[in-house]
């Protein structure tokens, strides 16, 4: 099945307590794609400046299977960037700058080819912005929606409208309870799910993922890493979103009495693909991820959280 990403394309600038790397590729939509494209092919839409590193376009054309025709490169603009450094316990990180660049102009457009995208992700963006790229996919199946508390706070009644139209919606914890006044997941996701979508997905970080969806709740834990497996934890939810929609779209589930079960086993690919981000700076770590090593974490993953 057809899978749509619309994100950012970065470059990143990332500090840990041993090690900095400056410039490299980053953004929601790259992560996305290179977790989701071992399952199915994705479509990528995005936008990029003049400034865009030609080594950076050259990584993204290197993922097997995903369409760069809906990346759109603007040559008077600068690249959406971001800095951040992480502390000791590599689980607080403090933004150094942020640059919207392109992102803080005009939305790419769909490129027609890709207007029969049935499983679209739409990430982390102003809502009014999402809400417009999904009017451009009218043969979408199952669209799911990432956030932030910056647009809950600043755009929530856009926000409010976008719940209506898509199907699910992925957020860490303190944005469901941010949202809803609710502090408990379960309860912030039950809150949710009255405001429109089928389910929610809440991330908790370390503590991993719940699912709470119409009919019934699920929760995942975080992949047991060690301290040494931790190199760089940035992109690691949207690697999380792309296991996730990368195993629905080749799944091919819709609404249907199967797809909570396909969503909780969506839950555990997610989780496993960003456990292969972390390992390393920028798509170091994805890019490693053969299938077969994929399949192997993925297994004894299951085995270790006694998920049948």
């Amino acid at each position: 099945m057809s899978l749509i990403v619309t994100g950012t394309i970065g470059i990143d600038t990332v500090e840990t307590p041993s090690a900095r790397r400056e410039r490299v590729l980053g953004g929601s939509a790259a992560f996305f794609a290179a977790a989701a494209c071992p399952f199915t092919p994705v479509r990528l839409v995005g936008v990029v400046g003049g400034d865009w590193p030609s080594e950076h376009r050259a990584l993204l054309e290197g993922l097997r299977g995903v369409d760069l025709r809906g990346l759109e490169t603007r040559p008077q603009g600068k690249t959406f960037a971001w800095g951040g450094r992480y502390l000791e316990n590599m689980n607080v990180r403090e933004t150094l700058f942020t640059d919207l660049g392109v992102v803080g102009e005009a939305a790419p457009t769909v490129p027609g080819v890709f207007a029969d995208s049935e499983f679209v992700f739409l990430g982390n963006t102003h809502p009014s912005v999402q809400r417009g790229l999904l009017t451009q996919l009218p043969k979408r199946k199952v669209a799911i929606a990432d956030t932030m508390d910056l647009w809950i706070n600043i755009a929530h009644d856009e926000l409010m409208k976008l719940l209506c139209e898509v199907d699910g919606i992925v957020l860490n914890d303190s944005e469901a309870s941010l949202l809803t006044g609710v502090r408990n997941a379960v309860t912030a996701g039950q809150r949710i799910l009255g405001y429109g979508p089928r389910f929610v997905v809440v991330k908790k970080g370390e503590h991993g993922a719940v699912l709470v969806h119409r009919d019934g709740v699920a929760a995942v834990p975080a992949y047991p890493a060690t301290e040494e497996m931790v190199i760089d934890p940035t992109g690691a939810g949207d690697s999380f979103a792309g296991g996730m929609m990368g195993h629905l779209a080749r799944m091919g589930v819709g609404t249907g009495s199967s797809e909570f079960q396909t969503l909780q086993d969506a839950l555990t690919w997610g989780t496993v693909m960003a456990s292969f981000t972390i390992g390393g700076f920028s798509l170091e770590g994805l890019r490693e991820a053969s299938p077969d090593a994929i399949a192997k974490r993925h297994a004894s993953f299951r085995a270790a959280a006694r998920i049948a």
